[in-house]
């Protein structure tokens, strides 16, 4: 199956109005331009600087790509991060949050930013739990530089459709709820990768992060 023909196929199994980012870790640019040319997909993700530089150097005569880092991001590279990528999937905890604000106030930068949650306890993966992010949004709240546009989640590995199902939904009721109850909008979710997108888009995902369902079919 070529890259148009999965990309084809994923887009018959989402509504039309959920945005697919392309996850490019270890694809090659080449691929990257025929994902480009051969289909209407126009989010590429990435989860390390260094690559995204190389890759871009390679792509600089295409204009409108915009790029979304999903990777766990130090604070030593937030300065770059912010020049290079349009969305920062990945902020997991308010440290990282008040960085990256400072620096978006310092060189006018105006990034797209997702919270990172954790809907249940995973010692692998970072982000915010329920109740931490609920006692900190007053403080999100109050950064001026930056928009905070919604959550984004991974899932623990091993779970079934039904404990997808229910985490993902969880993530949405969270984001409603903050919604309603603070002058924060979140009206994106970021949920889903090639192996549980059919939950997170059932459960009101706006964006899914794949690499594997295009590129290693």
């Amino acid at each position: 199956m070529s890259i148009s023909q999965a990309i084809v196929k994923i887009y018959q199994q989402i509504p039309s109005e959920v945005r697919l980012i392309a996850v490019t870790k270890h694809v090659e640019a080449k691929k990257i331009r025929e994902t480009y040319q051969t289909t209407k997909v126009r989010d590429f993700a990435e989860n390390k600087l260094q690559e995204v530089l190389a890759k871009k150097e390679l792509l600089k005569d295409i204009h409108d790509i915009c790029w979304h880092f999903i990777g766990h991001l130090q604070t030593n590279k937030v300065r770059k991060v912010l020049e290079e990528f349009d969305w920062i999937h990945s902020v997991d905890n308010l440290d990282l949050l008040l960085r990256i604000n400072r620096i978006a106030e310092e060189t006018q930068a105006s990034p797209h930013i997702c919270l990172q949650i954790k809907p249940l306890p995973d010692p692998n993966k970072f982000g915010w739990n329920v109740e931490q992010l609920k006692q900190e949004i007053s403080q999100i709240e109050s950064l001026g530089s930056i928009r905070v546009r919604g959550l984004m989640t991974i899932l623990p590995l091993g779970l079934s459709h039904q404990e997808k199902l229910d985490a993902f939904s969880s993530i949405r009721d969270l984001a409603i709820s903050i919604s309603q109850s603070s002058t924060l909008v979140l009206d994106q979710l970021s949920m889903g990768m090639s192996n549980d997108y059919l939950e997170a888009v059932q459960s009101g995902s706006t964006m899914i992060r794949l690499g594997q369902a295009i590129y290693n079919h």
